[in-house]
């Protein structure tokens, strides 16, 4: 007993005090606490609050992470003399210097591609990719010999190596053959010329050769060398590459993608592999990340229109100062939250670095057990920060944008004259949207904040309306607009496509690595294809030991792009594996 318990025990008895009335207000405070402290629990609010997890539960929850991040053994093709002898050959110093022979020469090819392009046969710009696939088919003999070759809108190119079992759904790889445009101004600054295709003894530099002549070069060499060897496949094969991916796909990628699934039909095609994320370090182990799904997409066009005249008798604010306001409000208001959905790929990834990485940290991981403890329900409480969430994004920006709406204001337009006031003012802001959010939410918002600057300064509002008239405010909407994708299935303990690349990609690297999904921040050729597949990777498979370099690292879509020839050739052995598992895969 404490002391005063026993001090009052051996006491005298004393007579009851007299009764007390309890106070009506204290009893319904005390309700209310009860009742809101009920729902706030009832909500999932209680991630809030202060917790930690018991040490009983910690085994639990391990087990339940290695559950949801398993990782398959390493998968290898059934054993055949001659394919075998292939895997072999790629090694070899022969290959190697073939096949700098053949990304070089794809990346000399000037394939650039411009948000104004015209129409194709009209604007010669276009021209450049007949030089492209005529380069194609030199490098590439046997596959125009043997497949069928058909060309989609001009420059399309769709190659089909038909299968022995129809039952089976096509195997699809993509890449584009356009590049982002190299700025004259800045030739100079880069190490090499950008349309040298130069190798340097490790490298192989120029515009293209990480993004994405790499990709379409080391597909293209894996159907080779496979038909070299005599193999035939069960499976059908397609080859699909746009030729606009740079400037939205839509001459190419929308076109093909059209073409095939009028073929094929809804989910005819079995998988689709295509450009995207690779290998990560991360807490201490190396982690690759095929990307199973992509953030959505629009872009913002505000404009503000005011009365113009004489600047030498200027209003205290010109439509250039309202707008910067407004843009100011914009910044200054964030006014997406970091939050992250359970089926956002990088939640699955913090589960596996919490099941298998050696330096995950300590409060990821109590954070990440509180959020698999609670029920699906939970994370209806719009109330609360996402605390998990805000704890990862810690870790770089790069992070902290994969569980969250973006913004950038890029374009800003206005003025013809330094003595004239501007009439009219156009601002354009990208919005990269987070998985579980839509595009309405941008809208909404940005909505809300020029309303407010269009009161103060009594203008209208013309909020994605179409309308446009003086003194007013307008806001309008890309027309590339693009939603969240649709998330591939990524557990590799069912078979399925998932489970057939995670172990292609440990047989090729060996098991110490970790299979993760993976989320594009960006967007690819894949957005036109979601129709087509639900198992959709967009997936660099290459990688050089010795350089760690990731696409980013490589200087894609800047000066100095380059890539290893290590991870180049790392990719083919990837491709001919790829394609000869899912040959012998059954879904």
């Amino acid at each position: 007993m404490e002391k005063d318990a026993l001090s009052q025990a051996s006491a005298p008895p004393r007579s009851p005090p007299p009764p007390q009335r309890q106070r009506p207000a204290r009893r319904f405070i005390l309700a209310g606490l009860a009742l809101i402290s009920g729902a706030y629990l009832a909500a999932g609010c209680f991630d809030a609050l202060p917790d930690t997890v018991p040490t009983w539960q910690r085994g639990r929850h391990q087990e339940l992470f290695e559950s949801a991040c398993v990782q398959p053994d390493p998968l290898f093709p059934s054993q055949d003399k001659h394919l075998d002898e292939l895997q072999d050959f790629i090694g070899t110093e022969a290959f190697r210097n073939a096949s700098i022979d053949r990304l070089s020469g794809a990346v000399k090819v000037k394939s650039e591609s411009f948000d104004d392009l015209g129409v194709i046969g009209e604007d010669p710009r276009w021209d450049v990719f007949y030089d492209l696939s005529a380069y194609l088919e030199t490098a590439f003999p046997l596959i125009h010999e043997k497949l069928l070759v058909e060309k989609v809108n001009s420059h399309g190119l769709l190659y089909t190596w038909k299968g022995t079992d129809e039952s089976l759904k096509p195997n699809l790889l993509m890449a584009h053959q356009d590049t982002v445009p190299v700025p004259p101004e800045t030739v100079s600054s880069w190490k090499y010329p950008p349309w040298s295709g130069t190798y340097d003894g490790k490298y192989i530099w120029g515009r293209g050769a990480a993004d994405c002549k790499n990709l379409l070069i080391a597909e293209l060499e894996a159907i080779e060398l496979l038909l070299n060897a005599g193999f035939r496949p069960r499976r059908t094969i397609l080859l699909s590459f746009g030729f606009d991916e740079e400037c939205s796909g839509k001459q190419g990628a929308q076109k093909l993608s059209a073409f095939i699934h009028e073929r094929y039909g809804d989910n005819g095609i079995a998988a689709i592999v295509d450009e995207g994320p690779g290998f990560q370090e991360a807490w201490g182990s190396r982690f690759f990340l095929p990307g199973t799904a992509e953030k959505g997409y629009t872009d913002i066009f505000i404009t503000v229109r005011m009365p113009g005249g004489h600047s030498s008798v200027p209003p205290p604010h010109t439509s250039i100062g309202v707008l910067s306001e407004l843009i100011t409000t914009i910044e200054a208001n964030q006014g997406y939250p970091t939050h992250l959905v359970d089926k956002n790929p990088y939640f699955s990834q913090l589960q596996c670095g919490a099941a298998h990485a050696p330096d995950f940290p300590k409060k990821l991981k109590k954070l990440l057990a509180r959020r698999k403890s609670k029920s699906k329900s939970s994370h209806a409480c719009k109330a609360k920060p996402d605390y998990l969430a805000l704890e990862a994004a810690k870790q770089s920006p790069y992070v902290r944008y994969l569980m969250q709406t973006s913004q950038a204001v890029d374009v800003i337009k206005g003025g013809i004259k330094i003595n004239a006031l501007p009439e009219r003012v156009t601002v354009t802001i990208n919005h990269r949207i987070n998985v579980g959010e839509t595009t309405q939410v941008v809208r909404d918002r940005l909505t809300h904040l020029a309303g407010k600057i269009a009161h103060k300064y009594n203008l209208t509002i013309h909020a994605f309306d179409g309308k446009e008239e003086p003194s007013s405010i307008m806001l309008s909407e890309t027309k590339n607009v693009l939603e969240v994708a649709p998330v591939t299935p990524a557990d590799a303990s069912i078979d399925g496509p998932y489970r057939v690349l995670a172990g292609t990609t440990r047989a090729l690297y060996g098991e110490d690595v970790i299979m993760s999904p993976g989320i594009m921040t960006g967007n690819t050729d894949t957005r036109y294809y979601w129709a087509l597949t639900k198992h959709i990777f967009r997936f660099d498979p290459g990688y050089d030991p010795e350089d760690n370099s990731s696409a980013f690292d490589n200087n894609i879509h800047t000066v100095n792009e380059r890539v290893s020839v290590a991870t180049h050739i790392n990719a083919v052995k990837w491709f001919t594996l790829w394609v000869r598992n899912m040959d012998r895969a059954k879904f």
